[in-house]
Order: structure tokens, then sequence, then C-alpha cells
């Protein structure tokens, strides 16, 4: 073989052990004990949402009515400048026309503004205002 195709195997192969060594160190902090005993900010939340009752995205109905209630919802609350960021990222569940609101929004008046949203879509028979008010 060539001496510069050598040299150039020769220098991947060690570029390659360094990358990989940088990424194992990134992976050794991560495991560490001061990441691991962070808790996660919605332990709580995801207990709630363990319940059978507890209706979460993956309920979602899959008729084609239900799945245009949640477009229309989600594109009135996306188009809507006045809902805040946290507000835009509710979860919008419908099934039989029936829908619910989960998820945190910064106000009692975003609260409200969605709610009523979601109410003012057609095909909506009912809506479930879970949204909750979070904590500033």
């Amino acid at each position: 073989m060539n001496r510069p195709i050598m040299l150039v195997l020769a220098l991947t192969a060690v570029a390659g052990c360094e990358g990989s060594d940088a990424r194992a160190q990134e992976a050794r902090k991560m495991d560490s004990p001061a990441v691991a005993a962070a808790p996660a900010d919605n332990t709580k939340k995801n207990e709630r949402d363990r319940d059978d009752a507890a209706l979460t995205p993956g309920d979602q109905g899959e008729s084609k009515a239900d799945r245009e209630v949640t477009q229309a919802i989600r594109q009135g609350v996306m188009k809507d400048d006045s809902v805040s960021f946290t507000g835009k990222n509710v979860k919008i569940i419908t099934v039989d026309g029936v829908v619910t609101l989960r998820g945190p929004v910064d106000s009692v008046q975003e609260r409200s503004a969605i709610g009523a949203l979601a109410q003012g879509v057609s095909g909506v028979k009912r809506v479930d205002n879970q949204l909750e008010v979070a904590a500033k």
C-alpha cells in the first residue's frame, strides 16, 4: 500500500478514537450523582397521568370529526398572539366531540380564553377545561 494512504488511514483511526473518548467522558458526566439526583419538575403530573381515567394525547379520537376539532382548536390557539408560549403547548384531546384541555397556562384569563376558543369550534359538544394556572 502507498505511504500517504496508510498515513490517512492512521490519522482517521486516531481521530475516531479521540471522538469516542470525548463522548464517553460526556456520558460519564451525565451519570454523575449531581445530575442523577435532580428530580424531574413534573413528577407529580406524570404520576397523575398514569391513572387510567386521565386522558392523554394517546386517547385522541380517531374519527375525522375529532381530528378536525382538535386541529381547529390548535390552529386557533397558535394564531392567538395573546396566548403565551406555555399556553400554546397545552394538550387538546377530542373524543366523540368532547374536548379535554390539559396543561399549564400563564393566567386565569389565558385559561378562560383557550376554553372559550375550544367551545366556539364547530362540532364541540362539551369542553372539559383542566388547564392549570402555572405558579410564578
